[in-house]
């Protein structure tokens, strides 16, 4: 039957997800909680299987929680596209990379709907969740599914809208439920169904005007936070010249109570938003013949950041008598961020190639991430498993600040340390970076 608003209010409705990593799982979560029926999809058969066996593959998203849904009857996942047609929403939560130039790679999308356009019923709704240039719902996603589909016209016989994705895995004070959605339909039609769906999920739902607004809302988020990263990376760099502890500067200019919001170093940027949105922006500018100047240099300082890094390691090592070449470092962190389990855009991944292209052996700890997993550009080290600390390292690096690692249990290797968070007490034997 069409898509209603008392379709979805009366929990009829069934919801497809389509692609179960960190957005689309908790994203899944979410709606099969609040009591609707929702059909997972990917094309990772070991995704599927582990959720058939009521297990999470994500560390934040508790094995229980997979497992009361399952059992509840109202979720289940496939790598059958063609159950599409079971469903009245379809949401589409899929990667969204950039290339080797630094352009936007839309295949899993241009495929996702592809798969799914001969499947989608008349009355039906599909959303857009991956993060993406402003247009892309209206200029690609609806031409597809208008030539494939099966006599669909967008605004008539089925309904469009673009919700972008805000997790922020690990963060403890906001979850999927209470981070604010935003929609922007096709039409009015569509912003009001999409509004009724998120909204009998999700606390708070925010309409725009548009997919365009909604989109580019997504990238100004991402865009604001590299901006301001890449000016206080700049300022790590400067001011160490000259002797000047920025993380003090920063803690000084933060007593200001307007006017001043605290941003922070670190050994380069990590995730799937932050180091690859801002770029979707700047190749879609250019289409008006502007250049992103500002943007693309923010983009270049923080890429630069895992090459100062290997600097001050080598600067660690120096002060020891030591050569970077055949000293052995061990990387304190591998996953992007603090306390979870997350590898995508991993600063850490760099600074290992960085160190091993300099003849460094370099292995890594992380209580999170016992093992690499493959990545799209460091293939080459996948299957590496986490080794403990021990006084058997040159030096230790720490690039993401897990709560394990704590000034005693770092410390007490008598390892010197260069320290990429400000995680440490200064001592002789921390070397900030």
């Amino acid at each position: 039957m069409p898509l209603t608003i008392e379709h979805i209010a009366s929990r009829e409705a069934v919801i497809g997800i389509i692609g179960l990593g960190y957005i689309g799982l908790p994203l899944a979560m979410v709606f099969c909680e609040a009591g609707f029926t929702v059909i997972g999809f990917d094309i990772d058969a070991a995704k599927v299987d582990l959720i058939a066996k009521r297990t999470s593959y994500i560390r934040h998203i508790g094995t229980e929680r997979i497992a009361a849904a399952v059992a509840s009857g109202r979720f289940s996942a496939t790598g059958d596209f063609s159950q599409a047609r079971r469903c009245d929403a379809i949401i589409i939560c899929v990667p969204t990379p950039l290339d080797e130039h630094l352009q936007p790679d839309l295949a899993f999308i241009v495929s996702t709907v592809e798969a799914i356009a001969g499947f989608v019923e008349q009355g039906a709704m599909v959303v857009l969740e991956s993060t993406t240039w402003p247009g892309t719902t209206v200029e690609v996603v609806k031409p597809i599914l208008e030539a494939q589909g099966r006599s669909l016209t967008a605004g008539e016989t089925f309904h469009l809208a673009f919700s972008p994705e805000r997790e922020d895995p690990g963060n403890a004070k906001f979850s999927t439920k209470t981070i604010p959605k935003l929609v922007g339909g096709y039409d009015q039609r569509s912003t009001d169904l999409a509004m009724a769906l998120y909204g009998a999920a999700i606390d708070t739902v925010i309409a725009v005007s548009s997919t365009q607004v909604a989109e580019m809302a997504k990238l100004f988020e991402n865009i604001f936070r590299s901006v301001n990263i890449a000016l206080v990376n700049e300022m790590k760099m400067i001011l160490d010249r000259m002797g000047i502890d920025v993380w003090e500067v920063i803690r000084a200019a933060s007593s200001k109570p307007f006017g001043f919001m605290p941003f922070y170093p670190g050994p380069g940027l990590g995730g799937h938003c932050i180091p690859l949105d801002p770029f979707y922006f700047s190749w879609k500018a250019k289409e008006f013949g502007v250049i992103t100047r500002f943007i693309e240099l923010a983009g270049e300082i923080n890429r630069s950041m895992p090459v100062f890094v290997v600097s001050k390691v080598q600067d660690c090592l120096n002060h020891y008598g030591k050569a970077l070449k055949n000293s052995r470092i061990l990387i304190l962190g591998i996953a992007y961020k603090a306390n979870i389990d997350d590898m995508r855009e991993s600063p850490s991944l760099k600074l290992m190639e960085l160190l091993e292209d300099k003849g460094a052996k370099v292995s890594f700890n992380d209580p999170h991430v016992p093992v690499i997993p493959r990545t799209r550009a460091h293939s080459l080290f996948a299957g590496r498993a986490s080794v403990p600390l021990s006084s058997a390292f040159d030096c230790f690096l720490l690039a993401t600040a897990h709560r394990e690692y704590q000034a005693e249990s770092v410390l007490a290797h008598r390892v010197p340390v260069v320290d990429t968070r400000n995680v440490l007490p200064r001592t002789a034997a921390v070397f900030p970076a």
